[in-house]
């Protein structure tokens, strides 16, 4: 799964990477990222990329509750194209969410977990493939969350992990934000693990494990 993560770089380079004209929030570094949380997002609106915040838990359009995207934090590649949960946005909303690293536990052999952070080896921003809807609450207000999409360990992951959140290449990422893509297939083939040549992993303190510590000493080697 992919549960935690980090965007630590300043918002210029953001707006760089990314190629969009503004960020219409209040951006701020971010350390340790948590389910639940508005997270940074890129959807494309008219051909045109956008960034902005969504709520990190996904909720179905048809969901009677919001509760429910506390368990939609990750789909995963594998059966993304079916879940009643996900299809539909798979076909027709998808987002990227920029991170600069993200977080895993390793199980060590006397049963302890080593938290490990994640990065591309160049150390840049990297953008996560996502799914995004829109859910309206018996209110009437709107919640606009996302999910993550997860798949297999690459050689680097799974000596971490059994799962790893889908890293797009650059060069595909807008293929993924184009509303107007309709081939599945060629959608589904880019939800493949990253090169572990192209990334590395590094232990971190165990308290980020406290969604409540979203600071600089959580990115910190030990």
């Amino acid at each position: 799964m992919c549960g935690r993560f980090t965007l630590t770089v300043p918002v210029e380079s953001l707006i760089e990477r990314f190629q969009v004209d503004q960020v219409p929030f209040d951006y701020q570094p971010r350390y340790n990222i948590a389910p639940g949380q508005l997270i940074t997002a890129v959807v494309a609106h008219e051909r045109k990329k956008r960034i902005g915040q969504l709520k990190w838990g996904l909720i179905p359009s048809w969901a009677k509750d919001e509760k429910i995207g506390y368990k939609m934090i990750n789909a995963k590649a594998e059966t993304v194209q079916e879940k009643p949960a996900f299809r539909n946005a798979f076909k027709k909303r998808r987002c990227i969410i920029p991170a600069d690293g993200f977080y895993e536990w390793k199980r060590n052999e006397d049963g302890s977990k080593q938290p490990m952070r994640i990065m591309l080896k160049d150390k840049s921003i990297f953008g996560m493939a996502g799914l995004y809807e829109t859910w309206i609450a018996p209110d009437g207000q709107k919640v606009h969350s996302c999910t993550i999409i997860t798949t297999k360990p690459n050689g680097l992951m799974e000596q971490i992990h059994d799962r790893m959140p889908v890293i797009l290449r650059r060069e595909d990422e807008g293929i993924w934000l184009d509303r107007e893509k309709a081939d599945l297939e060629l959608l589904q083939s880019l939800l493949e693990p990253y090169p572990e040549e192209e990334m590395f992993a590094y232990p971190v303190q165990p308290m980020v494990g406290n969604v409540k510590n979203d600071v600089p000493e959580c990115i910190k080697s030990l």
